[in-house]
């Protein structure tokens, strides 16, 4: 059952649970508050961007429940009970520099995943060998989808 909502001084805020790139998050959110604002500035997780605020450009996308959402849109009490994926295991890592390849790196990757969450560094090589980035020697990317391999791992088990 759902906790209600709360008020803080002269706040309303409602207490949601979801998880976060595989991990548990518990936080209080205000009604209007937006999802890309709390994971952004709240849970410090950089890698969507704001720029259009309006749902057309891609920059703030996020995945809930493994579909794509514009987290400039979306109110933040939405994810509740829900799962939520960012880019920003691709970044810890290292996975990219100049931007030119992530979208076609990380499309590929998420259907590898889908296919088999548990590859080998060959199979991984062998799936990815139709993109090129011209800015690393691909460690850091390889490197970074293992990572996501294995949070999706965990959050299976």
């Amino acid at each position: 059952m759902a906790k209600p909502m709360t008020r803080h001084s002269d706040t309303q805020t409602i207490p949601i649970s979801f998880t976060l790139n595989g991990r548990l998050q518990e936080i209080d959110v205000e009604p209007h508050e937006i999802l890309l604002d709390v994971v952004r500035d709240r849970l410090g997780l950089t890698g969507a961007k704001r720029s259009c605020d309006v749902q057309v450009c891609g920059a703030c996308t996020l995945l809930l429940d493994g579909r794509p959402i514009s987290a400039c849109t979306t109110l933040a009490f939405e994810v509740r009970g829900r799962s939520l994926m960012t880019i920003d295991c691709f970044i810890e890592y290292g996975g990219f520099q100049c931007g030119f390849c992530t979208p076609g790196m990380i499309l590929a990757a998420k259907a590898l995943l889908d296919e088999n969450p548990d590859p080998t560094d060959e199979e991984l090589k062998h799936f990815m060998h139709g993109n090129i980035c011209r800015c690393t020697g691909y460690k850091k990317i390889i490197e970074s989808i293992m990572a996501a391999a294995k949070r999706i791992r965990e959050k299976t088990t």
